[in-house]
């Protein structure tokens, strides 16, 4: 694959039953170029993560996947209300989801560090009150 290929998907944030569609369609997408099951692997869990936390946090948001040669690239960007601590929101456990998204089964304060334990680099750009744009690298 001499070029990159890029792929973008809108993540509806009122809607908990279409969470994770974007992760599912990536696979299949990444399955029919032949990129390797542990790479596809990786790139899936991290981008469902990030899905989950957009739809939870943000009211949806914007994710593209760029596939290039030696790696794949997941930008994910909302409007939501921002990060106030980063670094806190890194801790395995911290969460700031709500009683009723937790009654869900969601909102355990994993999915920041599962999207970083599953790709190669992480990078969180955050403003409160502007939105988060999240940028993570799988290598294959």
């Amino acid at each position: 694959m001499s070029e990159e290929l890029i792929f973008r998907f809108n993540v509806d944030g009122e809607d908990f039953t279409s969470a994770g569609q974007a992760s599912v369609q990536i696979k299949k997408n990444l399955r029919q170029l032949g990129i390797d099951s542990e790479t596809i692997r990786r790139v899936s869990v991290a981008m469902y993560e990030g899905e989950i936390n957009m739809v939870i946090h943000a009211g949806g948001g914007v994710a593209e996947v760029r596939v290039c040669e030696s790696y794949i690239e997941i930008i994910l960007d909302d409007k939501g209300p921002g990060i106030k601590n980063i670094d806190q929101a890194m801790q395995e456990g911290f969460s700031t989801a709500p009683d009723t998204i937790r009654s869900l089964g969601f909102g355990a304060g994993m999915g920041l560090p599962n999207m970083k334990r599953y790709t190669d680099s992480m990078k969180i750009e955050s403003e409160v009150g502007v939105g988060t744009r999240v940028t993570m690298r799988v290598n294959i």
